[in-house]
C-alpha cells in the first residue's frame, strides 16, 4: 500500500519564484509532496497563474473585504484547513498573520525570510544589511510563530556582500540560494525527519542545536 504524500499549501503575494522552485524540486523527485492549494492576498499574483498552469487549486482573498486582519486570517486558515493541507509554506506572503489564527499551524508552517535571522526582521532587509555595513547577508527558513519572523530558525544560506553591491544586486544574488533552501527544508518536513516539539526543532528526533547551512551539496550541519 502506497503511503499518501504529505499535502502542502503555499501562500504567496508576488510573482511566485519560490513557488516555482518548490514545483521544480517536486518534478525532479526531490520533494515528495502533493500541493493541494496556492493562496494569495492579491488576485493578480503571478504565483496564482503559476499554480493554475500546474493544475493546483488556487485561492485569492481580498483583505479589504474583511472588517479586520483577524477576520481575514481566520477565514484564510479555515480555507487552508478545508483543502486538506497538512503543511503550510509562506513563500513570499507579505502579510503579518494574526497569532490566534495561526496557532493551530505552529510546527506545521514554515517561512522563508531574506536575512540572517535574528537580524533584520520585517521589510527592506537588503537595504538594512547594506546600511549596517555587514560583510555578509543571507536567507533563513524558520518555523512560523506569532512573533514576526521570530520562530525557530531551521536553515540559512549565506553570501558575501561585495563592494559596490546595491539592494537589487544583493537580492538577485541571494534569490538562487533561497530557491535551494526552501525546498530542502520542506523535504525534511515532508519526510517527517524534521519537527518542532514546542521547545525547538528536532531532526531525526534529536535537538537541532544550530541552523543548517546551505552548502555546495545541500544542507549541512553548522561547524
Amino acid at each position: 500500500m502506497t503511503t499518501p504524500l504529505p499535502r502542502v499549501a503555499v501562500l504567496a503575494s508576488g510573482r511566485g519564484s519560490n513557488l516555482a522552485a518548490l514545483l521544480a524540486a517536486r518534478d525532479r523527485g526531490e520533494l515528495p509532496v502533493d500541493f493541494v492549494l496556492v493562496g494569495s492576498d492579491k488576485a493578480a499574483a503571478g504565483a496564482l497563474r503559476m499554480a493554475e498552469a500546474a493544475n493546483i487549486p488556487t485561492l485569492a482573498l481580498d483583505p479589504r473585504s474583511y472588517p479586520d486582519r483577524r477576520a481575514f486570517d481566520l477565514d484564510l486558515f479555515a480555507r487552508i484547513e478545508a483543502s486538506g493541507a497538512e503543511l503550510l509554506v509562506l513563500a513570499g506572503f507579505m502579510r503579518i498573520l494574526d497569532g490566534q489564527a495561526l496557532t493551530p499551524w505552529v510546527g506545521r508552517m514554515i517561512n522563508i525570510h531574506p536575512s540572517l535571522l535574528p537580524k533584520y526582521r520585517g521589510l527592506h532587509t537588503h537595504r538594512r544589511a547594506l546600511e549596517a555595513g555587514d560583510s555578509e547577508h543571507g536567507a533563513s527558513v524558520h518555523f512560523v510563530t506569532a512573533e514576526l519572523d521570530g520562530g525557530p530558525v531551521i536553515a540559512q544560506a549565506r553570501i558575501a556582500i561585495q563592494p559596490g553591491d546595491d539592494e537589487q544586486q544583493l537580492a538577485q544574488r541571494l534569490l538562487p540560494l533561497e530557491h535551494q533552501l526552501l525546498p530542502a527544508v520542506l523535504a525534511l518536513l515532508a519526510n517527517r525527519r524534521l519537527r518542532w516539539d514546542g521547545q525547538g526543532p528536532r531532526l531525526d528526533d534529536q535537538p537541532l542545536l544550530a541552523p543548517f547551512m546551505l552548502g555546495a551539496h545541500g544542507l549541512q550541519t553548522a561547524e
